[in-house]
């Protein structure tokens, strides 16, 4: 169980560092919501969620 919650929080770090760079190509994809989007924007919401989720990973593959 703890394996595939390892794997996870990795599989959702990965992806939002591809979520970062394709809103560094094109901003409004990943902010859609957003009426003003900019790329510092998308570094800032992705890329926090990002840290968050690596973070993550490391502190339960310390624990385990």
């Amino acid at each position: 169980m703890t394996y595939y919650a390892l794997r996870l929080f990795l599989y959702l770090t990965m992806a939002m560092l591809l979520f970062i760079a394709i809103g560094l190509w094109r901003p409004w994809v990943m902010l859609w919501w957003e009426d003003l989007s900019n790329r510092r924007k998308v570094i800032k919401v992705y890329g926090t969620i990002a840290i968050l989720f690596y973070a993550i990973y490391w502190g339960l593959k310390l624990i385990l």
